[in-house]
């Protein structure tokens, strides 16, 4: 039996930090060791390594002495050290199967991930998934990192919530769950508005330092890309933290980091020197992103090429804001992140003084709405939109497709949702469940291949209060095996496309449907439920 086991070893040695990658081919218990000073350093627990294996099972176990034990398959995530979480004897599980994922298309890609949007069936809630290859290392360090980080803040303030992750073997991706944030980042955010208000920007920087100062505080976490793209919100108005995929771990709020990786523009002075570096790296990077988002513009010429920016950085004047056009506290607040010298900035202990600077004092008490300023930015029909598509397609795939997870539908209804059908109305989940089985198995027949299955052929969304969704949809029934979408609409993945099949609709249909919904939030972000429903079907 062969199996290939890929290792990663960094380890530090005179306060120099190295890395590297090697594959070890394990065929009957024969290994290729590693040379006797590394081993040393093992016994010694001198080296953090991270080991990737895949079974032919279909599970990725990553280890790492550092971060503990985590075993990936398609069921979901396994930590074990001494979402959707269960916690036994040491162990945490993550239960985000990718068959229980209504998976629908790209909303961003980054030099190691993709990110789409999906829908976790079990509960109804829409997701962002970002998949990485496991097979390309300097990616799967990255993944080892951000599922470390994520496993350990996977629901802190100012970061971004984790819910699990699941590998697929056939692809040989695994996929991170995250909380969808659809707000977008603050990078989309400066396209918008070019520059966000004083005061808006100082109760955002407040969440997103709690968030910084647990990951460096409690966690010892540098960040090392902290950005405006890195830096997401959402339609409530919570800005929040992410990708961790680069973060490194420090043994305290001493320990330096001696690594280059990261974006080079809002790189600090020390880690373009190559110097060793800590968590005051992070409060550069901030600053540059604060001074950023509060004026509209980067301080270096940045489209001059890397290497000129690098020299930017390293022997101009720190850049300060115009201080006839902003406040003293804001300039002493991009001031005190933005200094040169590493030690001059806060440090991780200091992230929670800045909590209590001038520039979050200032501010604390004036009446500032994030949801309202955030709705202001962004077009809320058109994300309620795109919301309504995938609600509406992941509701048609329930019913539709097999039995496995339709008894998942109960709870897309609470105690006080109301179907209508046929004059009558029916209430709550039990007798709206009942009644929505009774009208499946009837479309489903006697037919054992093929059934009566929708064809949605007109699809309109309206706001509905102020977080709902009134939607209309109406169509076919054809005999099939797969629900369809006409036109342009929103796909899930595996749904067969109406132009590839070169369908007939009208010469195929059987009859006709009318289907109304109001969608409420939930109590999660990216929830939602059925408040009220109604069906009209004609058979032609």
């Amino acid at each position: 039996m062969c199996s290939l086991t890929l290792i990663d070893i960094s380890f530090k040695y005179k306060s120099v930090c190295f890395s590297f990658s090697r594959n070890v081919l394990i065929v009957c218990h024969t290994y290729y060791h590693l040379n006797h000073s590394l081993l040393l350093l093992i016994r010694k627990k001198q080296i953090t390594f991270g080991v990737l294996k895949v079974s032919e099972g279909g599970t990725v176990n990553l280890l790492s002495r550092s971060c503990g034990v985590y075993n990936i398959n398609e069921l979901g995530l396994q930590k074990r050290t001494a979402g959707i979480v269960d916690e036994v004897e040491g162990e945490k599980m993550y239960r985000c199967a990718s068959r229980d994922m209504h998976i629908f298309g790209a909303i961003g890609c980054g030099a190691s991930s993709v990110v789409q949007r999906a829908i976790y069936v079990p509960i109804h809630r829409i997701l962002a998934l970002k998949k990485i290859n496991v097979f390309e290392k300097e990616k799967r360090q990255q993944l080892l990192n951000e599922i470390r980080t994520l496993c350990e803040a996977s629901c802190y303030p100012g970061l971004v919530e984790f819910h699990g992750a699941f590998y697929s073997p056939d692809s040989g991706q695994i996929s991170i769950a995250l909380e969808y944030m659809d707000g977008g980042s603050l990078a989309d955010v400066l396209r918008v508005k070019k520059c966000i208000p004083e005061p808006v920007l100082s109760h955002m920087v407040q969440k997103l330092l709690r968030g910084l100062s647990y990951l460096h505080g409690t966690r010892h976490l540098v960040h090392r890309d902290i950005k405006p793209a890195n830096l997401l919100i959402n339609l409530k108005g919570e800005p929040k933290i992410t990708d961790f995929g680069i973060s490194a771990g420090l043994e305290n709020s001493m320990a330096m980091c001696a690594t280059f990786v990261g974006t080079v523009t809002y790189m600090s002075p020390e880690r373009i020197r190559n110097e060793n570096y800590s968590y005051p790296a992070d409060i550069w990077s901030l600053g540059l992103a604060i001074f950023e988002c509060g004026t509209g513009k980067f301080p270096y010429t940045a489209n001059e090429g890397p290497a000129n920016l690098m020299l930017q950085i390293l022997y101009d004047l720190s850049p300060t804001p115009p201080e006839d056009s902003y406040s003293p506290e804001f300039c002493s607040f991009v001031e005190a992140c933005l200094q040169k010298d590493a030690d001059a900035r806060p440090t991780a202990e200091q992230v929670r003084k800045l909590l209590s600077h001038p520039f979050i004092r200032k501010y604390e008490n004036t009446n500032v709405d994030l949801a309202e300023y955030v709705r202001s930015v962004f077009d809320p029909t058109q994300r309620l939109k795109e919301i309504a598509d995938m609600l509406t397609v992941h509701y048609y795939l329930l019913f539709d497709r097999a039995d496995g997870l339709w008894h998942h539908t109960k709870l897309f209804y609470n105690e006080s949702s109301t179907f209508s059908f046929a004059g009558k109305q029916y209430v709550g989940q039990n007798d709206i469940f009942a009644i929505l089985s009774d009208i499946r198995r009837k479309l489903a027949g006697d037919r054992p291949q093929e059934k009566l299955v929708h064809v949605v052929e007109k699809l309109q969304c309206r706001l509905h209060g102020e977080d709902g969704v009134a939607i209309r949809a109406s169509g076919s029934f054809i005999v099939g095996n797969h629900f369809l979408i006409c036109g342009n609409g929103m796909q899930a993945e595996g749904m067969p496309n109406m132009q590839e099949l070169s369908l007939d609709v009208a010469s195929k249909r059987v009859g006709t449907f009318h289907e109304q919904f109001i969608m409420g939030p939930g109590s999660c972000i990216g929830c939602f439920f059925i408040v009220r429903q109604e069906l009209y079907i004609r058979q032609t």
